[in-house]
């Protein structure tokens, strides 16, 4: 059976080259994201960069430490608490200390070229226990001047005059020196007199003394940590940066690699799958010489392992040559941290090799049983038309994949609307629903087919007719080319789609929730704003002013889970002057310095029930629930008081004009202190505008480069499978020849054909896309969040333009190279 295999793929070179193509490219695409996956499970070992000439550094804890059942659990603190200076007085009693104060900086008029955007502030005396050394020009040695990091690319040298932004205030300072930048930070020292002035919160203390010593005056006990050897990287500058990045890149990757292992798997077992029926006829001529069903179907199945053998080699191939290009494609564009890089990992070209081997012995399965069951009589028909589109086997499996999709989609819109929101249900849901809508194409095609072509079809000549009849009799055929399609149209209008419909549902939210007539937020995470710009902003007439801060709040649930929820810091009647929140049970005037606002995603949801808590700053407290918000789409977070956010700066203000207040007035004002103090002032409108687009430049990008790679693979599918399909016909086009048809009217009928089996296959995966965005709308919907479903026209267009364009092309050339052979040749050619 082999030696007829190799014989039989040699005689139909053309199918088989279709199906290695497919398979090649399928495994390609599952190494190359399974490669840069991999390279994601750990950051480089990094030893300390800001402290690495400290000998013990003393900071609080910037971590929350639990004991639970099952372990100690942690998390980060969002506003960790200072070093007492009692406590830093005893420390150097041990020896000598250097205190370390760290605050938010902003350069108005001078570019540093750091190796950080956001620039921070330290006192001068901390740099030699950094790498920081001068570079040109002396240390500050009073108040005004400051030494500044200056970049390859700074335009800023020693005796320059810069303006400075503090949280104390903003003011022209004299540039004495520069250092080179460290890698880790952006920084510009002050005397240690204005930095303490600036920030009088001790961060960190630097103590040359043994570490035994230090530990039994600043012990756990203390709250505080003692830091020595690699364990200084936890008092460097975001030291947890490396990993967080990867978790972004990992869940990246994960959903691409999900993505492009679903489209790899779909096309090929699709490919393969029609391979496989073409050649019904010379299945039914080899039984008819006398072979047995089983003598069939291993002949299929040992074709299937030489193809999957080689395509599966070949893609390993392709994926380790592609995979350091997606890495360094991930950085450029910013994706992936500088340092990213693919690793020495082969575990993914093992998988990669054998899924696709799989998929290729899958994809022939069932068709390999139908081939067995071919009649010798059925050798002798030469009508090419399907009379049995499905058989029994598949009706069941479309049956049961389309009401998994379905009953999953229901279950998650009755038990948990939020969950349909969230980015891996709604990128992996639509994959149940493709599959089981390409699953019945067969029986979809023929009806779908008369619809679509009913028009052409009353035109004068015979295309519209012949293209009809040729689409709706070939329904395997028509099947198989149109599957590329449906993927990569459902695929692109359920990415796009739902991305859009949740940015614009979470814009409508905020603007629903915010009653102020201006809002003013901070420069970046974790940055304040200007206090002088804060206290200028309480003074103005005819305004109510509600100040917030951004804290955090962590509960354990279940006794063995630490959860995290983002807070805010209000002042309740400030709150609820300026919003207009969703408020399901309580009242958000009964919020005081004991009490807290949760939302109905917590666990203890009960209006004047206690519930425990561990503050921003590490502090357990055990607070009453004032009011309870609704879930919305996931914004409505916790609301405090000032009182529990200790720590924690004035990073957003609403302003609201009172009823008889004049706007443009207070608006004047407004702009006025803003240009005073660098501060941006935006109306509501123009807020919602600038900080809810909506998803973030590495959310777009990462959706583009899934879609890309599943587009250009299924594009390459699409013009594969008409290849093979038309190649599979040109006894039929020389049959229309014969019939007095001309060269051009030939092609012309194979273009619009093309072009109807790319909308038969729009049409599928438009549904899809629609059946998953009705879906999404939903879930909105019962989250009480009413906004309109945002349809990607524009992607969904280019995306069947492209597939119309190629089917025509990847059809219309290999019927006109098959058509400059004499019709006569070609009419009597065997297959």
């Amino acid at each position: 059976m082999l030696s007829l295999a190799l014989q039989g793929m040699k005689t139909r070179w053309v199918t088989f080259v279709g199906s290695f193509i497919a398979l090649a490219l399928g495994v390609g695409l599952i190494a190359t994201t399974g490669l840069a996956l991999a390279a994601t499970f750990s950051a480089p070992d990094r030893g300390p960069e800001r402290f690495a000439q400290a000998p013990v550094v003393v900071q609080a804890s910037d971590r929350l430490r639990v004991d639970t059942p099952i372990g100690i659990r942690t998390q980060p603190l969002d506003n960790p608490r200072p070093v007492p200076a009692k406590l830093a007085a005893e420390l150097a009693g041990l020896g000598r200390t250097v205190q370390d104060r760290t605050f938010p900086v902003t350069v108005e008029d001078a570019n540093l070229d750091g190796d950080v955007e956001a620039t921070v502030g330290h006192p001068w005396s901390v740099a030699g226990s950094t790498p920081y050394r001068l570079s040109g020009g002396r240390t500050p040695s009073a108040p005004g001047e400051v030494v500044v990091t200056a970049g390859p690319g700074a335009d800023v040298r020693t005796g320059d005059r810069i303006r400075v932004a503090t949280p104390a205030g903003t003011g022209t300072r004299t540039v004495v020196g520069t250092v080179a930048a460290a890698g880790f930070e952006t920084a510009v020292f002050f005397t240690d007199a204005e930095a303490a002035r600036i920030s009088p919160a001790i961060d960190a203390v630097v103590v040359h003394a043994a570490a035994g010593k230090v530990r039994e005056v600043a012990g756990e006990k203390t709250g505080l940590t003692v830091l020595t050897g690699d364990d200084r990287r936890r008092a460097d500058p975001d030291p947890d940066r490396d990993d967080e990045a990867l978790v972004s890149v990992n869940a990246l990757l994960g959903t691409a690699a999900a993505i492009t292992g679903f489209v790899s798997v779909f096309v090929v077992a699709s490919t393969f799958s029609f391979a496989v029926a073409q050649r019904r006829r010379e299945f039914g001529l080899l039984r008819t010489a006398g072979a047995t069903p089983n003598q069939v179907r291993r002949m299929v199945y040992a074709e299937a392992v030489v193809i999957g053998v080689l395509a599966s080699a070949a893609g390993c191939w392709l994926g380790a040559a592609g995979a350091p290009r997606l890495a360094s494609w991930m950085v450029d564009v910013k994706i992936a941290p500088h340092w990213f890089a693919i690793g020495d990992q082969t575990w993914p070209l093992h998988t990669a090799f054998w899924t696709g081997l799989f998929v290729a012995m899958a994809g022939v399965l069932v068709s390999s049983y139908r081939a067995g069951k071919v009649g010798p009589t059925e050798a002798l028909r030469e009508s090419a038309v399907d009379s049995r589109a499905m058989p029994v086997s598949r009706w069941l499996m479309a049956t049961l994949v389309l009401l998994t999709g379905l009953g999953l989609l229901g279950m998650a819109l009755v038990n948990d609307p939020g969950d349909v929101l969230k980015r891996k249900t709604y990128i992996t849901q639509p994959m149940l629903l493709i599959v089981g809508f390409a699953l019945f194409a067969p029986v979809l095609v023929r009806p779908l087919t008369r619809l679509l072509t009913w028009l052409p079809a009353q035109l004068p000549g015979a295309t519209g007719v012949l293209a009809r009849e040729n689409a709706a009799a070939g329904v395997r055929r028509t099947a198989a080319v149109a599957a590329p399609v449906i993927i990569t149209v459902a695929l692109a209008a359920s990415l796009m789609g739902t991305t859009a419909t949740i940015n614009e549902a979470k814009a409508t939210e905020a603007r629903d929730h915010t009653v102020a007539d201006f809002v003013v937020v901070s420069e970046g995470e974790g940055r304040a704003i200007a206090p002088r710009f804060v206290q200028r902003t309480r003074n103005i007439e005819g305004a109510t002013v509600s100040a917030s801060r951004s804290t955090g709040v962590t509960v354990l649930e279940e006794g063995t889970a630490l959860v995290k929820s983002e807070a805010r810091a209000v002042t309740p009647a400030g709150l609820a002057a300026v919003s207009d929140l969703p408020v399901v049970a309580g009242r958000l005037t009964d919020l005081d310095d004991r009490s807290i606002v949760v939302n109905e995603e917590w666990l203890t949801t009960t209006v004047g029930q206690r519930v425990s808590v561990w503050l921003g700053d590490g502090r357990k407290v055990s607070l009453r629930v004032a009011a309870v918000l609704g879930t919305g789409t996931g914004s409505n977070g916790v609301y405090l008081t000032p009182r529990n956010a200790a720590g924690a700066g004035i990073d957003r203000i609403d302003v609201k004009v009172k009823d008889g207040g004049d706007r443009a007035a207070v608006a004047a004002a407004l702009r006025e202190a803003g240009a005073a103090t660098g501060t941006e002032v935006l109306t509501k409108s123009a807020w919602v505008d600038e900080h809810y687009p909506r998803s973030s430049e590495n959310t777009r990008l990462g959706l583009l480069m899934i879609l890309g790679i599943a587009l250009v693979y299924t594009g390459i599918a699409l013009a594969n499978t008409l290849v093979m399909a038309t190649s599979d016909r040109v006894r039929d086009l020389a049959v229309l020849r014969l019939s007095g048809a001309t060269k051009a009217q030939v092609l012309r009928l194979v273009a619009v054909e093309a072009l109807v089996v790319v909308a038969v296959g729009a049409v599928i995966g438009g549904a899809v896309a629609g059946l998953n965005l009705l879906g999404v709308w939903g879930a909105l919907g019962l989250l009480d969040v009413w906004s309109a479903v945002v349809v990607p026209w524009g992607t969904v267009g280019a995306v069947v333009a492209a597939s119309a364009v190629l089917a025509t092309v990847s059809a219309v050339l290999p019927a006109s190279f098959a058509l400059r052979v004499r019709p006569v040749e070609l009419a009597g050619m065997r297959e």
